[in-house]
Order: structure tokens, then C-alpha cells, then sequence
């Protein structure tokens, strides 16, 4: 039994001895400037105005903004007063979309708040304007979703319903849940 105390007591100060540092040392408190940089924006702008071309050298997308912030330890770009224009193919009328703000994250993702606005640039376009309060744009895919509230006017009609999903390259728009329609020349 002896033996076996000993064995334990020199195994517990053997466990002691590899890990003392490890317990001792504090661990570095970030410097406070540190901390506060990355709540300060890299750069600013106002009133700027950007252009976004592909792999071919094609335009695919514009931004404009009343004020821009760029985060760059968060890994966004904060916009007040977006505005988007979207180009699907060269040979198609462009989406224009705006918004109250908007946060544009480095996987080319937007997310937009506060009476978002998506127009056709396309008179003959079967959707002419989406309204809604959010929606997430995926600017690779070319595709927008909402899980709000949202209203699609056309030519004639009027669409209300709870979220949907676009695919501006095959045109196909989803209405996640249906309120009403309404139809005439009177809307």
C-alpha cells in the first residue's frame, strides 16, 4: 500500500512540475488601444462611388453610398444610403437596388435594412419593384433573399407575401409564404 501512495504522490508532483508554468502565467491582457482599434474604421468616405468588373473584365455591379466605413479587423463595410446596380449579362437591363444601410461583408455578401427598394431597370420586365424592410444579396450568385415582409408590383398587379428568393441570372423568383394578390389597372 505504500508503494502505491508513493507511486500516486510522485505521478501528482511529476503532473505538478510539467504544468506550474502554464498555471502561473497570466495570460496578456490585449493592449487597450488594440481593443479600441477595432471599433475605428481603416477608412471613411462620402459620397463615394464604386465599380465592380468580373474575371472578364464586364461590369458587375455599382455602388454608390452617402458614407462608407470600412472595418477591416471586422471584416465589413458599413454604407448609409446604398445604392446598388446589378448587372446580370451585358446584353440585359441592369437591378437597381437601394436602402436605408447596408453592410457589405468580404465573401461579397450584402445584407440591406430599412425600406430596401429592387427595381427592374427593364420596362418590359414581368417584376418591376420589390419592396421590403431586409434582404441579403450574394452578389457571386447573383440572388437575393428576405425572410420579411415584402411586396412585388408589376405591370397590373400587386403581390404581397412573407419572404422570398431570387435568382436574377434565371429570373425565377419564390414567395416563401403567399398573403394576396391583387390585379387591375387600378393598383
Amino acid at each position: 500500500m505504500n508503494r502505491i501512495r508513493i507511486s500516486i504522490a510522485i505521478l501528482f508532483l511529476l503532473i505538478l512540475a510539467t504544468n506550474y508554468q502554464w498555471w502561473t502565467t497570466p495570460e496578456a491582457p490585449l493592449p487597450e488601444k488594440q481593443g479600441e482599434e477595432v471599433w475605428q474604421p481603416n477608412y471613411q468616405a462620402t459620397n463615394m462611388q464604386t465599380s465592380l468588373y468580373n474575371e472578364q473584365g464586364i461590369l458587375s455591379h455599382r455602388i454608390r453610398a452617402s458614407s462608407m466605413e470600412h472595418y477591416d479587423m471586422l471584416g465589413f463595410t458599413l454604407f448609409q444610403q446604398p445604392q446598388y446596380r446589378i448587372f446580370v449579362r451585358e446584353d440585359e437591363p441592369p437591378w437597381d437596388v437601394t436602402a436605408a444601410e447596408g453592410t457589405l461583408y468580404e465573401d461579397n455578401r450584402i445584407q440591406l435594412e430599412t425600406n430596401v427598394q429592387i427595381k427592374s431597370l427593364n420596362a418590359e420586365g414581368l417584376v418591376q419593384t420589390i419592396e421590403t424592410s431586409f434582404i441579403e444579396i450574394d452578389l457571386n450568385n447573383k440572388t437575393m433573399t428576405s425572410d420579411q415582409p415584402v411586396t412585388i408590383l408589376g405591370n397590373n398587379y400587386v403581390i404581397r407575401g412573407n419572404g422570398f428568393s431570387v435568382d436574377l441570372t434565371t429570373k425565377q423568383f419564390t414567395l416563401l409564404d403567399h398573403v394576396e394578390t391583387l390585379y387591375g389597372k387600378n393598383i
